[in-house]
This record gives C-alpha cells, structure tokens and sequence, in this order.
C-alpha cells in the first residue's frame, strides 16, 4: 500500500505545466502580395473561381485559371467582374489551383436586397459600364416594377441602362416603353427566337467595347440572346410556364463572356434569372442625382423631402412638358 504524501514535501518539478497551444509567436506583419498576377474574375461557382490573368487578355490563347479566396477575404468577397490578385499556380494548366489574396476597390457593384430587407444584401457583378435590362414584350409580361427597380440601382452606381426588348413577335410592347421615352435610355427591340440581322447588329454596337451585364426574369430570353451573341457560350435556355407565367431558371451563377465584333471587343455577363430585386440599400440623393435639371429646384424642397408629397417645390417649378414626364419617372423610381 502507498503511503500518502505531504504537500509540504511537493517542489516546483512535481507540476505538471500544460504547454502552449502554438509555440508560432504573433505578429502585426502582413503578408506581401505586391507580386501578385492581377486578373479578372469571369464565373464563381461554389467556392471555385475562375480567372483570366490580365496581362494575357487579348491573346489568342486565354487559359482558364482556377482559383480559391483566401480566408482572410471572407466567403462572398469575390464576384464576376473583380479585378484580383492571384499567388501560387497560375499556369492554368489541369488540376492546378492559384489563391486569390486580393481585391482591388470595385467602382461600382450591382447588388439587391432580399424582398426589401436591407440586412440581406447580394452583390451579384462588379465593375460593369452598362445594364442591359432585359425584358419580354409578352410571355412572361414584363413588369414596370422590375425595370424601375433595376434602373434604381443604375443610377446609383452610375452604370449606364439600357433597356432590351425580346418577343417583339408577339407584342410591339410600345405601350409599355413609353414610360421610359423621355429618361435617355437606349430601346433596343428584337424577336427571341430570331437574333439575327439589323437586330443583332444595333445589339452589338450597343455592346461593343463595354463591359456589360445583363439582368432580367427567368424566361425573357437573355441566354438565348447570350448563344446568338457569343457562338461558343452554349448557355442553357428555358421556357415559361404557362400555369404562373414565370420562367423556368436555366443559369445558376452569373458567368463573363467575352464578345468580339471584327476589331471591337467587350464583354457580356449574363445572370440568373431574379425573381425579386430590392433596392432598400440604395442611396435616393444618388437617384436624384441622375437628374441634374431638378437640382436647383430641389435646393427649396422642405427638410427630408420624399418629392412625392405636396410641399415639394418641384410641384411649383415651371416645368416643359419633357420635364414634366421625367419628374413623373423620378417620383416612380423613388416609390419603387
């Protein structure tokens, strides 16, 4: 049998002493990335991004790289239209994977909210020079609170709308265009399942040498116009369903296609299919903004004018009767 010890007889080699969890010591430096290959973000596809390295833009031979985020950028750091910086193997060469770690400032990001709800924020492309709304003249029935909505987040992040309008085989959709004849927007209408001829060609010098993202319903024909535009593209096309009238979503994550028309280039993204666009995040001066001939009048509304109410002093201003009609498309945008 063991004999109890004293504690009076234990000493400093009797403690057990827990070692460290890491022995690395901590440090404020950061790594140096300054030789880091920039490139531009073309797809984003669960967790894996696919790069083209910017200096090599333009060649005859473009290869894909793939890429993961470092885990210091967070997980929706990244989307189509970054400009980033790339470290490891960048040969694209099969099995090869490079680490984005960095993004370069956006000049611009479309993003929406979820039904409104400014907390649920999705950023869908960056670094875009044009919109290009994409609505159906019939089938699915095109909505003026979609194309408002979309024209909201334009002017805030000063991206240059324009408005295309497939099925024309169907309706001329005139009636609905009117309310955007006075907002200087370019009106491009074609027929979905014929993309071809003077159609495609005003599309192509609307596109040519920008970088252009396209947004719209499921089912209003924008990939269908993405295969006639780019033949190698191959994107997936649906139809709409004829018990609620929406479109069947075909895409599942945006995608940069590079457009080449003789010697002008550019490039189209081409999105999923939304079926709600909130704008709760945007910024109204910014909106009004767009609008610099209601400025000075604006400078004599109240405090915290919405300019949709009585006292806003844009309802005293001597207005043309343009004027007229692009103060009506401002108040709308600013309800939507």
């Amino acid at each position: 049998m063991v004999e109890p010890r004293n504690f009076s007889e234990f000493d400093e080699d009797d403690v057990r002493s827990r070692p460290a969890r890491s022995t690395r010591p901590r440090t404020k430096d950061r790594p140096d990335y300054s030789e880091a290959a920039e490139a531009f973000v073309t797809a984003v596809d669960r967790g894996r991004v696919t790069c083209l390295i910017a200096t090599r833009i333009g060649s005859s031979e473009i290869p894909e790289i793939t890429a993961m985020k470092s885990r210091e950028l967070g997980k929706k750091s990244v989307v189509v239209g970054d400009a980033v910086g790339l470290v490891g193997d960048i040969s694209g060469e099969e099995g090869t994977l490079a680490r984005i770690v960095t993004v370069t400032e956006r000049k611009n990001a479309l993003t929406r909210t979820v039904d409104d709800d400014a907390e649920q924020e999705r950023m869908i492309v960056a670094n875009v020079d044009q919109m290009a709304i994409v609505i159906a003249s019939e089938n699915p029935e095109p909505r003026h609170g979609f194309v408002d909505r979309a024209l909201v987040v334009a002017y805030d992040q000063a991206i240059t709308p324009i408005i295309i309008m497939t099925k024309c085989d169907l309706s001329d959709g005139k009636e609905f265009l009117e309310a955007y004849k006075d907002l200087d927007i370019q009106i491009i209408k074609t027929q979905v399942k014929k993309h071809k001829g003077k159609e495609l060609d005003e599309i192509r010098k609307a596109l040519a040498g920008k970088r252009t993202v396209l947004l719209g319903h499921s089912g209003v024909g924008k990939s269908t116009l993405v295969n006639a535009l780019v033949e190698s593209a191959d994107r997936a096309t649906g139809s709409v369903n004829d018990a609620t009238g929406r479109g069947r979503h075909t895409s599942s994550s945006a995608i940069a296609l590079a457009l080449e028309f003789g010697t002008e280039s550019g490039w189209i993204i081409d999105t999923p299919g939304v079926r709600s666009f909130g704008v709760a995040h945007v910024d109204s001066k910014r909106v009004i903004g767009a609008f610099g001939e209601f400025s000075e009048a604006i400078e004599h509304c109240p405090k915290n004018c919405s300019h949709n109410e009585e006292s806003c002093a844009l309802n005293s201003w001597e207005l043309d009767a343009r004027s007229k009609s692009r103060l009506e498309s401002l108040r709308r945008l600013l309800r939507a």
